[in-house]
């Protein structure tokens, strides 16, 4: 995992065979390290001790250990005081300490701990060991101090709080934006494989670097010679005089791990691995490139790539060009990370001819290691970055990529392309889950996150060069101003399909209109206080100069407060006319008004998702969250999976609050006619098939009786057209009228929990007309989860239809959700119909699938994603 300063450990249980690795590590620990720890000066351990230390069954006693290369730099354990309490300790080598590793720590075996049924933690620490205390009380844990005989007891439970959770999340922040603010801020760059035969890509990486004149130190690493395109050459890494803090690795595949071994030796902090050859290339390539992250993460170094395109950064304090872009792009606000090494240069030529300007790039290529979860992480902070673009396609982490992603969004624009879309699935090269969501899901996925999902690369730069260089409209007015009506009328066709007012006063200007006649009519629009954005369309008459319009629009836009977009002479970008210095607003132009339009409508429905109050996870009432994962660990069992039956079904959701309308289970008459005795005429008869994983009508039999020969009748004709041993009969009380929902969840192996909301009925079959959201769900969520879908009219009163209780209805949605966020068990749910009426619901039908749940991306204490 990732520490304070950005370097990374690994974090493992202690093993039998580690006595000499734990030697090793307590006589490196200086005298006052291990009175901290012992009370005494300890200085040897002897056997016995060894033996103890290292021999543990991991439940009621329980050891981690972390290292970096094959050194063990800290120990933490726990040992068992009675069926809840265990006492906690930690060591830390002297070297190692101030790096965030006891925090981690102190995450991991509370975890361990938890799964051993111990709640709290008992610590006993030495009012001096000011470190070991704030470590403690730091991590956002309610801790309980006593003292006894000179020692500072500290007593605290493990379940993790929101407090806890907070400190956790802060902390991964800080150190993944660490680790790649490392990477991009390099003093020494060293090229592997830089040869002097100009067509290889190393000597390509090279080239690069001197061109963009980077401005730390710059080495080669040729065996062959001491000198490539003027640049000092070393036999190897190790080699090297001095620190070496980035390496760029453009080597055949084989020799990577040798490579990483030298880099290893020499400390050094990042590797951007070029090579080809991995994961994309079949099972070989997997284990190789497994191989590759587990020895470099093991030994402090992270990883871009493989297969990666380089990265740059901007900053003229740093100028680092370390990929196979031939040109540096110009200064810029917009951070851009790439998934794709195949299509870099496509891209990065496409920032140069817009004249976007980047202050950082990234291509992850197979993403290995380092992802955009932790290039956001640093975007967060980067003074240098106003703004992102994403080029994703896949996403391993997607409920992490939420939580971080949405907290960038606060801040900055984040502007993201998925490809994939069709299901092809992700690259060879990327090791992700297969998803088995839909498509919308995806979508919901980012706009909880208030990400601007486009659908392809010419969309992500329209928007990104709005939101790089236009201020956020404040609101959905358009003033349309230009000199051509049919470009006008484009225009406002293109404001009202995407929800944009257009405010209409006088702003067209005649075919031979003055450049000042035009500037004049853009700051009227400017100036009017109905106005939110303008839209400037300008196709040249013979007798106007282009340089003066554009000159006039570029003032007037600088010197307003609200956003500008134009279609201008049909050019694309930040074309020279319309360019403000770095740091300055220019104006963006698109080649249609379509096209202005539609990145001005993405962008000010963004602006309204920032405006907006964040959301507030709810928290339902009448929750008994411990006895709903008691109950599915029991009837799971052993099992795979299973379908719940109906008494555990029922019991499962009362533990959420959630009661299904009373029915009962029949097989003849006379059990119906018992049945429909307890629960009150009138009832429904229905017929459901037993062997059908979700209950089910048949042929759409189900009949409203009001009396006990009538439901005699009822079983009688029902029997006889199904068969008593093909079919199961349900009784149920007849509920009151109201409009008919489906609330479901499913447990995607990649996502998680995923809610879904939809109207009932044949036409949302058809139509596939659902909503799915991502738990945990805000009140925001959860209100645009319900209106989502294109029938949600019904919900309020269409056609003067009678309002029912939509509050109920999100009410229940909550509910599911916090279900299937507590238990990745619950592998399928459906809820379906759920009738809503003007006051309340009656859910009269349910199943849930219970299934082994994998482990969930985001869950548990902070860890890197494995290779």
């Amino acid at each position: 995992m990732v520490l304070r300063d950005g370097g990374t450990a690994h974090i493992r249980p202690i093993r039998a065979d580690d006595a000499e690795l734990l030697r090793r590590f307590h006589s490196r620990l200086s005298d006052e390290t291990i009175y901290f720890r012992f009370f005494s000066l300890y200085r040897e351990l002897s056997d016995k001790d060894v033996d103890r230390f290292t021999v543990v069954d991991h439940a009621d006693r329980a050891a981690l250990v972390a290292t970096v290369g094959e050194e063990m730099i800290g120990v933490v354990r726990y040992e068992r005081i009675d069926a809840t309490d265990a006492e906690v300790a930690f060591n830390i080598e002297d070297s190692q300490q101030g790096r965030g590793l006891g925090s981690v720590f102190l995450e991991h075996i509370a975890a361990a701990a938890r799964e051993n049924g111990i709640a709290r933690f008992v610590a006993d620490v030495l009012p001096s060991n000011r470190k070991m205390l704030r470590v403690f009380e730091d991590a956002g844990y309610v801790v309980d101090h006593e003292w006894e005989d000179g020692v500072v007891r500290l007593v605290f439970g493990l379940e993790p709080t929101e407090d806890s959770l907070a400190v956790t999340y802060a902390r991964e922040h800080r150190a993944e934006a660490r680790s790649v603010q490392r990477l991009l801020n390099p003093a020494t760059v060293a090229v592997v494989g830089a040869s002097r035969g100009e067509t290889s890509v190393g000597h390509a990486v090279l080239v690069n670097l001197v061109k963009g004149a980077f401005a730390g130190r710059l080495v080669a690493v040729n065996p062959k010679t001491d000198e490539v395109a003027g640049v000092p050459s070393y036999p190897n890494v190790t080699a090297i005089p001095g620190e070496v803090e980035l390496v760029v690795v453009a080597v055949p595949a084989d020799e990577v791990d040798g490579v990483v071994e030298d880099c290893a030796a020499k400390g050094v902090q990042g590797l951007v691995v070029m090579s080809a050859g991995f994961a994309e290339t079949g099972d070989e390539g997997r284990e190789r490139q497994q191989r590759l992250v587990r020895r470099a993460r093991g030994s402090g170094i992270r990883v871009i790539g493989p297969s990666s395109f380089g990265i740059l950064n901007t900053d003229p304090a740093v100028s680092l060009n370390a990929s196979l872009a031939p040109a540096m792009p110009q200064p810029g606000r917009v951070g851009f990370f790439c998934q794709s090494g195949a299509l870099g240069v496509a891209l990065l030529d496409n920032v140069a001819r817009r004249g976007l300007g980047l202050s950082t790039f990234v291509s992850a290529g197979n993403r290995v290691d380092v992802s955009g979860n932790d290039v956001m992480q640093f975007w967060e902070d980067d003074t240098g970055t106003d703004a992102v673009m994403l080029y994703l396609e896949s996403i391993g982490n997607p409920r992490k990529f939420s939580r971080v992603a949405r907290r960038l969004a606060r801040r900055k624009p984040v502007v993201v392309v998925r490809s994939g879309r069709s299901g092809r699935g992700a690259p060879e090269g990327h090791l992700v889950r297969q998803s088995v969501a839909p498509p919308a899901a995806i979508d919901a996925l980012f706009r909880q996150a208030g990400a601007i999902r486009v659908d392809d690369i010419h969309s992500l730069f329209d928007v990104a060069q709005l939101v790089a260089h236009q201020p956020l409209p404040a609101g959905r007015s358009v003033a349309v101003v230009g000199n051509s009506d049919a470009l006008a009328v484009l225009a406002t066709d293109a404001c009202e399909e995407r929800g944009l007012v257009v405010v209409d006063s006088g702003r067209a200007l005649p075919a031979d209109a003055t450049a000042e006649d035009f500037e004049a009519v853009l700051r009227k629009a400017l100036a009017d206080p109905d106005v939110d954005s303008v839209v400037a369309l300008f196709i040249p008459p013979l007798q106007v100069r282009d340089a003066e319009v554009a000159r006039g629009l570029a003032t007037a836009a600088h010197e307003s407060s609200k956003t500008v977009v134009s279609t201008f002479l049909g050019m694309r970008g930040l074309p020279e006319l319309l360019r403000a210095p770095v740091g300055t607003r220019s104006v963006p132009t698109y080649p249609t008004p379509e096209d202005a339009v539609h990145a001005l409508a993405l962008v000010t429905e963004y602006a309204q998702w920032r405006r907006a109050p964040a959301g507030t996870v709810l928290e339902p009432a009448a929750l008994d969250v411990p006895a709903a994962r008691t109950l599915v660990a029991d009837v799971l069992g052993a099992r795979d999976e299973l379908e719940l039956e109906p008494s555990d079904l029922t019991e499962l959701l009362r533990c959420y609050g959630i009661a299904l309308w009373p029915s009962a289970r029949v097989s003849d008459a006379d059990s119906a006619v018992e049945a429909a005795a307890q629960l009150g005429f009138p009832v429904a008869l229905k017929a459901v098939a037993s062997h059908l994983r979700h209950r089910s009508d048949l042929g759409g039999v189900t009949l409203h009786i009001d009396d006990v020969a009538e439901l005699r009748a009822a079983v009688a004709g029902m029997t006889a057209r199904l068969g008593v041993a093909a079919a199961v009969m349900e009784v149920q009380r007849m509920a009151p009228t109201g409009v008919a929902c489906v609330v479901g969840a499913i447990e995607d192996p990649l996502f998680g929990p995923v809610v879904s909301f939809g109207l009932g009925g044949v036409a949302t079959d058809l139509l596939d007309d659902r909503a799915y959201r991502i738990p945990p769900l805000t009140d925001d969520d959860v209100s645009e989860l319900v209106r989502a879908v294109r029938a949600a009219p019904l919900l309020f009163g269409h056609r003067g239809a009678e309002l029912v209780d939509v509050a109920a209805v999100e009410d229940l949605v909550t509910r599911v959700s916090r279900l299937t966020d507590d238990l990745p068990e619950v592998a399928e749910l459906e809820l379906n119909p759920v009738l809503v009426a003007p006051e309340g619901l009656a859910v009269l039908a349910a199943s849930v699938r219970l299934a082994r749940p994998r482990v969930r991306t985001d869950r548990g204490p902070r860890a890197l994603a494995s290779g």
